[in-house]
């Protein structure tokens, strides 16, 4: 490692990293005390059943006290959470798994998709921005799909709000084979060379700006092959480095853990930590996960979303849903979060003033109010294509 000064490390190389310094890291233990709200603790990883916390995250303090848990379980804990019913009603995974194997079907007739991050091609059926194609499939399954109150808070929990939803279906069959251990985006989708090149500080910055997540679509046992995890591995500030060593992955198989989910259950963790989905060694089950990776209004999603298009789409099923008081203000609002762009910028500040001396109305606000000040659908898509020509002016 290059030291520009005393302990201060300004580059972190893969020669220089420290296995018995990481080995004592993932020796950690999660303890009850630090982790009030969970049900249980699996393998040092914190349970956490929705159908009890659901409710409570209605309450402002007690959910401010459920996130912070949260953040520094994701931060400085066994960096992963498991969040059981995070989906109270399963149906609308039927209906979206019914969805996306339409659209696996058609993208095969179109010979697209089908690649992996960290695995062969041809182990499993992909849908990139799924997110997107969900929407534009099915508006009304989307919004039942993403007005999701826990999985809104745990995103919020993380990156704080305007976060940006970005989603990948990942469909693995019987003998599908497992991932390498590695991180994820940013620096873990770079070489190890453009890795390398970025500074120490910046290594420290990366998992702070996305938050990866995962909706069973099925159950999962473990011979199914759900993600192997490794709590507390996120906490080894030169892992983008060190995952790449052979020694480093040789521990991660030995040390492993792997949790069972049941159909609706969700995990999330934080993009540093070291993780592989798992080989399927079932005999008949098709291993079907939605694959959240949610960024941080400050940095840049992997997958570019065409989030104008997704409003003109949804709002019509938004403002119903509304009238007939089929879904809450928070559900409405989480299913908003995930399909407007909650930050203002960039933006051109000539055409797309601020609206109040900081910053303009965001896409997403403008979404909210329209839907409680009853705007016309065609006055909305009129606004929204005059915000969107402002940005790209």
């Amino acid at each position: 490692m290059k030291d520009v000064a005393e302990n201060v490390v300004a580059y972190y190389e893969p020669e220089a990293c420290d296995l018995p310094q990481f080995t004592a890291l993932i020796e950690q233990v999660t303890r009850a005390e630090d982790v009030p709200n969970a049900v249980g603790i699996e393998k040092n990883i914190p349970i956490y059943d929705m159908s009890i916390l659901r409710p409570v995250l209605e309450e402002k303090t007690a959910r401010c006290e459920i996130m912070g848990e949260w953040a520094r379980v994701l931060h400085s804990g066994a960096g992963v959470v498991a969040l059981k019913q995070t989906y109270a009603d399963t149906t609308v995974l039927d209906k979206a798994t019914c969805v996306y194997e339409n659209i696996i079907a058609e993208e095969k007739k179109l010979a697209v998709g089908g690649s992996d991050h960290f695995a062969a091609s041809g182990a499993n059926d992909r849908i990139w921005n799924s997110l997107q194609k969900l929407c534009e499939a099915s508006p009304e399954v989307f919004l039942n799909y993403f007005a999701n109150t826990s999985i809104a808070a745990i995103c919020e929990a993380w990156l704080g709000p305007n976060y940006q939803m970005t989603a990948q279906v990942n469909l693995v069959h019987p003998g599908g084979a497992a991932q390498q251990a590695h991180r994820d985006y940013h620096l873990g989708f770079q070489t190890a060379d453009a890795s390398a090149s970025y500074p120490a500080h910046v290594h420290d910055v990366s998992p702070i700006l996305t938050l990866q997540g995962a909706v069973a679509h099925c159950d999962m046992p473990l011979e199914s092959g759900p993600t192997k995890l490794l709590p507390f591995s996120q906490a080894y500030r030169p892992g983008y480095a060190a995952w790449r060593r052979d020694d480093f992955r040789a521990l991660f198989e030995e040390r492993y853990v792997q949790l069972p989910l049941a159909k609706g259950d969700a995990v999330f963790f934080n993009p540093a930590l070291f993780h592989a989905a798992g080989a399927n060694s079932s005999r008949n089950i098709h291993r079907f996960a939605n694959l959240l990776q949610i960024s941080s209004a400050f940095g840049r999603a992997m997958e570019t979303i065409d989030r104008n298009k997704m409003c003109k789409l949804l709002y019509p099923h938004v403002t119903q849903a509304k009238q007939e008081n089929r879904l809450s203000a928070v559900e409405l609002a989480a299913a908003i979060a995930a399909t407007a762009e909650g930050y203002s910028f960039p933006t051109n500040l000539d055409l797309d003033p601020p609206a109040n001396g900081l910053a303009p109305e965001t896409q997403a606000a403008f979404f909210t109010r329209a839907v409680w000040e009853g705007i016309d659908e065609g006055d909305f898509a009129e606004r929204l294509d005059q915000m969107s020509s402002a940005r790209m002016a």
